[in-house]
């Protein structure tokens, strides 16, 4: 049997393929089951069956290996899934953008906001934008560094709130907003916190947060503890998962190396408290990226806004 050309498989997904072909190859991939895919997409067994028989005729090609348990993907099924699952994720954004026009009337910014922007600047500007623009449905999602780059890459998103990147990708400016800094931080009820004179020898003692080896944080603060003479004690659970990091810092007595604005909400709280002790060392700026032309009316609305606000005093 000869095989399909790549054309001949596009033109055939193109006139005979649909989205519920992508749906059942994903969900049969997550579940492994007919009956619970099923049950999950509001399907008869026989119809998920058949739409994955279907399928695999289509493509000419098996996705799964059938087993007395249920089903599991062949090596071709787990080479189309990266694919299948963007395009249910633009299928997804799609359904977005349309109901925000029909529901809202003024459209939907997609945003990406690394965690530091998120804290800094978003928690409080996307209140008051929401306020301001209520027809403007604005989607936010966390990313950081590469995975932002790939979503402007895949087009999947308007603005992104974040550091300048080392390199800007092709057609994308960056506007500062927020200057940032790292800082030494600590739950309000550890004893330093009240402290107005620290040494280093107070902080050599304490037991400190550590951050993944390839994040920023980490590497300043290995530079920091090294100035001081003996081994440093460290706390044994290493993350840059906020929400792990801020249950660490609120329910033990750590010290923390972090970026200014990543901590902000907990320190306007009066939860967390910066040490007297500062850190001589900058960061880059949170700010936005953006397009430099075909900038969408909600988007350019949205960073005018933010770039006001980012300037406004506290």
């Amino acid at each position: 049997m000869t095989a399909d050309t790549a054309s001949v498989l596009l033109n055939r997904l193109l006139s005979r393929g649909k989205f519920r072909h992508v749906q059942v190859l994903l969900r049969l991939a997550e579940l492994g089951s007919v009956q619970r895919t099923a049950e999950a997409i509001a399907m008869t067994q026989s119809g998920v069956t058949q739409t994955l028989a279907y399928l695999e005729r289509l493509l000419d090609t098996p996705l799964f290996e059938r087993h007395a348990r249920g089903v599991r993907p062949t090596p071709a099924c787990l080479d189309l899934l990266p694919v299948a699952r963007q395009l249910m994720l633009g299928l997804a954004d799609s359904a977005e953008v349309i109901a925000a026009r029909q529901q809202q009337g003024e459209g939907l910014v997609r945003l990406i906001g690394s965690a530091a922007a998120t804290n800094g600047l978003l928690l409080a500007a996307l209140t008051a934008f929401a306020a301001q623009q209520p027809r403007i449905v604005v989607q936010l999602r966390e990313a950081e560094g590469g995975d932002q780059l790939l979503a402007i890459g895949r087009g999947e998103v308007d603005l992104v709130a974040c550091r300048k990147p080392r390199v800007l990708p092709e057609g994308w400016e960056f506007h500062a907003l927020r200057a940032d800094r790292f800082a030494i931080v600590c739950r309000a009820d550890n004893p330093l916190a009240r402290a107005t004179h620290i040494a280093p020898a107070d902080l050599a003692r304490q037991t400190w947060l550590q951050l993944p080896a390839n994040v920023e944080a980490r590497t300043r603060l290995d530079e920091l503890l090294g100035q001081w003479p003996g081994p440093v004690r460290t706390y044994p659970v290493v993350t840059i998962s906020p929400t792990m990091l801020w249950w660490l810092l609120r329910h033990h007595d750590l010290l923390a190396l972090l970026p200014l604005n990543l901590v902000r909400p907990l320190l306007d709280g009066g939860e967390m408290v910066e040490v007297a002790m500062r850190v001589n060392v900058a960061l880059e700026p949170v700010g936005v990226l953006q397009p430099k032309a075909r900038l969408g009316d909600a988007a350019a609305r949205l960073s005018a806004f933010l770039r006001a606000f980012a300037f406004e005093p506290d």
